[in-house]
């Protein structure tokens, strides 16, 4: 393909223990486990540069929610060998918490994200606990500001960020959720963020718990699956199943390859 990327994934924390219904809006009863939520962000390399997708969360943050950092995103990327100064782009899929922290710490980034997250996050919904509970009024106050620097690209539903680098607003998690398709050797893979948390919140057709519009999640699953053309080249943005199923990369930090074909497959 003319414009293939290589991808990878960067973990820096898990959540463990974890029940069904904190999974699924409507678990399986027969379900007594389930799995660990891992934390990623994302690297799409190629064509001479860098974009980064999702920024994570800090040390304050884990603190305050009672997650475990295992290590900052922004030190992930350092012992991946990117420095935070060397980012141009970074694509934010959407503003909760554990997909835009550390917006401070790429001085030289343009942020790519929906218009629609930007005034929701800022809007009449945040004035409900439910709603507002996975969104940092820090993080959203420096997208706020980096707005006023004139640092923000927005999108209106789909767009390009880079040739064969596109987003796509899917909505249902969050009002103005996106999803990132890249174009790599195996043909396009879509970073589903949190379209679909784990790989069975789209197989089941079952939404994560956290949700704005059902709806909007169930079309978006379909958006994904179009955007994907195969089953093997949507990822979920939580599942540890990913760090089973993808080559390692790295000694240094937990990275995976995922413009690499899995190691199973998900086609019937």
């Amino acid at each position: 393909m003319g414009n293939a990327y290589e991808i990878y994934a960067l973990r820096y924390a898990t959540m463990s223990p974890r029940t069904p219904s904190m999974n699924f809006l409507q678990p399986d009863p027969h379900d007594s486990a389930a799995q660990d939520l891992d934390y990623f962000v994302w690297l799409i390399r190629g064509h001479g540069r860098d974009i980064l997708v999702d920024t994570g969360f800090n040390a304050e943050e884990a603190s305050a929610r009672a997650r475990k950092l295992t290590l900052n995103p922004v030190d992930a990327l350092e012992r991946f060998g990117v420095a935070a100064s060397s980012i141009r782009d970074v694509i934010v899929t959407h503003l909760h918490y554990d997909h835009a922290g550390n917006l401070d710490r790429f001085p030289n980034a343009r942020f790519h994200l929906q218009e629609r997250e930007m005034a929701y996050a800022t809007g009449r919904c945040m004035c409900n606990g439910l709603l507002r509970h996975p969104f940092s009024v820090e993080h959203v106050t420096q997208m706020v500001r980096h707005v006023y620097g004139e640092r923000v690209t927005f999108y209106s539903g789909d767009g390009e960020v880079a040739p064969g680098v596109t987003v796509h607003r899917v909505g249902g998690h969050s009002d103005g959720l996106q999803v990132v398709r890249v174009d790599t050797a195996r043909g396009p893979v879509v970073l589903a963020s949190d379209a679909a948390h784990y790989y069975a919140n789209l197989q089941r057709k079952s939404p994560f718990p956290i949700v704005y519009n059902v709806g909007d999640m169930a079309v978006g699953w379909e958006t994904i699956e179009r955007l994907a053309g195969h089953p093997d080249r949507f990822i979920p943005g939580h599942d540890p199943i990913v760090t089973e199923i993808y080559p390692r990369t790295s000694d240094k930090v937990d990275a995976w390859a995922l413009h690499l074909p899995p190691t199973r497959s998900f086609a019937k």
